[in-house]
């Protein structure tokens, strides 16, 4: 088995913020193509813009907008614990499972989170009109 060095690790400055950048978006391009952050992704292209209306000063916008970028973020973490555990190997092993369970659990408790926000905001923004 052959060992490559991580030619990141010897980067710096500069050189490396341009590097993890280009990494970065290789990583949005792969998620892309995972069903679940798709369909988050598209979501939040309509929530974003949407946060501005919504909200009244930049805190609620942030909250709003920041309640969507989070739900991202953990999908996206959630998919590398996939990803590192399917290259373990494909049998299925209680720790995977686990492993796999918990992501899962990430990711239901952040979008619950970000319903609960945008719920909310929407009832007082609208409540008047009851």
């Amino acid at each position: 088995m052959t060992h490559h060095e991580n030619l990141q690790k010897q980067r710096r400055g500069l050189n490396r913020v341009i590097h993890a950048f280009g990494y970065s978006i290789q990583g949005l391009q792969a998620a892309m193509h995972e069903p679940a952050f798709k369909q988050e992704a598209y979501l939040a292209f309509v929530l974003i813009p949407l946060s501005f209306y919504l909200g009244n000063n930049w805190v609620e916008i942030s909250v709003l907008s920041g309640s969507v970028i989070f739900v991202l973020t953990v999908e996206l973490l959630n998919t590398g614990l996939e990803s590192a555990i399917d290259r373990v190997g494909p049998q299925w092993h209680d720790l995977s499972k686990r492993c796999k369970d918990l992501g899962s659990a990430a990711v239901l408790l952040s979008i619950l989170l970000c319903m609960s926000i945008w719920l909310t905001a929407l009832f007082l923004k609208f409540s008047r009109y009851l």
